[in-house]
């Protein structure tokens, strides 16, 4: 029998959207569990008071109307109930524009969690090792070398052999050695960074990350991988990595992976043109009027300008308060939020597991993505249970999020400069002694 000549050209344009299709892999994965995404609601319903959160309110409405800070957007949740969300002050002063609490911000290291995410959703899938040396997958770090001896006059320096290679868990904990370039505490590594050109974190030119992360891979480390913790842009080394593993843009991979089954709508690198009027200003304090800041090695504006090309695992996305709560409340949820699982709640263990030993001798470890408290935390009180995850970003944001009360606080500002600003920790123990269960 003949087959007709439109059918045979049907029955081979099938076959091939089979085979690209099944070769995609799903978003994520459904899960028997099917927990909401956040919604509003009374306080007393999640078990908080509402007259102590007033007192929040009351704080807040304080620290703007006395320019200690220019504009605040918090929320706090609780039970997966948000039962505090509110806006103040200004989202630029300069143009009078008030501050929603729908605006965007620069999340900028509040970024680490989320690629930390993403590097152990591909750890699940059997990708890699945490223990596997990086050079497995960018070989270009090659064998790591510690930084010897330093020459200031030119930035030259001799290195000598690490007893160790940097692993994917070095990256995560940045306990890897690498620096951090600018804002590195070390002013010999800022050196060797400049020499170097690498870029920290933001950036308009035309630069992508894996031209970035092969010229980093060429550099020394601090110390010897896994005996210290150094802040590191080591995060950025494993945005790379997602895209080499996954073969996928790391954006993309977010977008498709993380960011829509999670109904996180506007966070994002860069922001697309029907998002751009609610990028807050970043402000500092001239004269005791907030303006806009101007910039010191980076263009303050580049989610919304530049050639939009540069993917910063460490510190490069922008997003809304409600985002990130979702994003913690899939924490909060063991993995899973919206009935997708993105975690494990075995996976979770591990990542809020302190992975760096007694490096740290205080009231916090540190994870696989996020600052921990500990038992000595939780007893000099103010920073919640033991086990309360955190962090924060370069632009004056903070985010904790308390497992053992289901509680998450977000709080975000956009400044730079000196800041009389002790909203930070008012507001955290203000959220935990709101609790009235």
């Amino acid at each position: 029998m003949t087959i007709p000549r439109t059918t045979h050209i049907l029955t081979i344009a099938f076959a091939v959207l089979f085979t690209f299709v099944s070769g995609i892999t799903p978003a994520q994965t459904k899960s028997i569990k099917s927990s909401p995404l956040l919604v509003e609601a009374a306080p007393a319903t999640a078990g908080m008071s509402a007259e102590r959160i007033t007192k929040i309110d009351a704080m807040l409405k304080d620290a703007v109307a006395q320019k200690n800070l220019p504009g605040i957007v918090a929320l706090i949740a609780r039970n997966g109930k948000i039962v505090f969300y509110k806006a103040y002050g200004m989202a630029d002063n300069l143009s009078k524009k008030e501050l929603k609490r729908d605006d965007i911000f620069r999340i900028a290291s509040q970024t680490k969690a989320i690629t930390s995410t993403a590097v152990m959703m591909l750890w699940e899938e059997g990708k890699f090792k945490l223990d596997d040396p990086i050079s497995k997958y960018i070989p270009e770090f090659g064998e790591a070398q510690i930084l010897d001896t330093f020459n200031d006059k030119d930035s030259s320096y001799t290195t000598k052999p690490a007893k160790n290679q940097v692993t994917i868990r070095h990256l995560l904990t940045h306990t890897s050695g690498i620096g951090y370039g600018v804002i590195d505490g070390d002013e010999r590594f800022r050196k060797i960074f400049s020499k170097a050109g690498i870029t920290d974190a933001f950036t308009t030119a035309p630069i992508k990350i894996s031209d970035n992360i092969k010229k980093l891979a060429k550099l020394p480390l601090h110390h010897e991988p896994g005996e210290n913790w150094v802040y590191s842009e080591g995060l950025d080394v494993l945005g790379y990595l997602i895209e080499v593993v996954s073969g996928m843009p790391f954006d993309k991979f977010l977008r498709t992976r993380l960011f829509d089954p999670l109904g996180m709508n506007d966070t994002w690198f860069y922001l697309p043109d029907n998002k751009k009027n609610r990028l807050v200003s970043v402000q500092e304090k001239t004269d005791g009027e907030w303006k806009k800041y101007s910039g010191s090695f980076y263009d303050a504006d580049y989610p919304i300008k530049g050639a939009q090309t540069f993917f910063s695992g460490g510190g490069g996305l922008s997003g809304t308060a409600k985002d990130y709560a979702n994003f913690l409340q899939m924490y909060l949820n063991n993995g899973e939020l919206n009935g997708v699982r993105i975690l494990s709640r075995k996976t979770i263990e591990v990542i809020m597991a302190n992975q760096i030993g007694d490096i740290w001798k205080g009231n916090t470890s540190y994870g696989l993505a996020f600052g921990l408290i500990n038992q000595k935390g939780q007893d000099a009180g103010g920073q919640g249970s033991a086990g309360t995850f955190d962090w924060g970003g370069y632009f004056n944001t903070q985010y904790f999020a308390d497992p053992k009360e289901k509680l998450i606080g977000i709080i975000m500002k956009q400044t730079q400069g000196d800041v009389k600003d002790e909203t930070t920790w008012k507001f955290r123990l203000m959220a935990e002694t709101a609790i009235d269960d």
